[in-house]
């Protein structure tokens, strides 16, 4: 969820740098071409920062409008804002989405309600990807016999436990294996199951207090 094969892929909540503007000048625009790019995303760049996006201009031009794609993308910058040729002439920007690549284009004066609802869209399909994912990864076991092929798929394990140190000591020797270290316990989720009476620790036979998150460090 929070990295790809470009790099990483940031919330816009915690990423220090929400939207990076490039102006994309060709050689053979004119100098009032050139300048009326730089008005454009100059004046876009301070209506998002007016707006309380943390923004960023990338108008350096010792690099290709390509580096400075991969350049942000490896920052895991949420928004891409692109003001081509082509966009000057219709009055737009081009934003693209880190997270899914896709791109909208959108006039100059809707940027700023665009810009600050894709963020949120970004937000909001990233925890919702990440939840699904997290969930994905979780089995529920009742007794030994599931619990160390379940570690070997590498799941994350809801299991009865009975709390007690000497047990979790056990589990970690007896899961040892060539795939990773034993599994030890994560977490007592606040959000517990029904645990029924006369629920029996699935490592130990005793009885059980809570649900506990088991998994394995690798």
């Amino acid at each position: 969820v929070h990295g790809d094969n470009k790099g990483l892929v940031l919330p816009p909540r915690v990423a220090p740098v929400q939207v990076v503007v490039i102006p994309i000048p060709k050689a053979n625009m004119t100098e009032e071409q050139k300048k009326k790019m730089q008005e454009a995303s100059s004046n876009l760049y301070d209506s998002l920062k007016a707006a309380g996006v943390r923004v960023k201009m990338d108008d350096r031009e010792n690099y290709t409008p390509g580096w400075k794609y991969s350049h942000w993308e490896l920052k895991g910058i949420p928004l891409r804002c692109e003001i081509g040729p082509k966009d000057l002439d219709k009055e737009q920007a081009v934003l693209a989405r880190r997270d899914t690549g896709k791109k909208d284009f959108v006039p100059w004066a809707d940027c700023v309600e665009t810009t600050k609802k894709l963020l949120a869209d970004i937000q909001k399909d990233m925890l919702e990807s990440a939840r699904a994912e997290f969930n994905e990864s979780i089995v529920r076991v009742t007794n030994w016999d599931g619990f160390v092929p379940a570690l070997d798929a590498k799941k994350m394990i809801l299991a009865p436990w009975c709390e007690e140190v000497a047990v979790e000591e056990d589990v970690k020797t007896r899961s040892a294996s060539e795939e990773g270290a034993g599994a030890k316990t994560l977490c007592i989720p606040f959000d517990q199951p029904e645990l029924p009476t006369g629920t029996k620790c699935f490592a130990s036979g005793k009885p059980a207090k809570s649900w506990a998150l088991w998994g394995r460090s690798y």
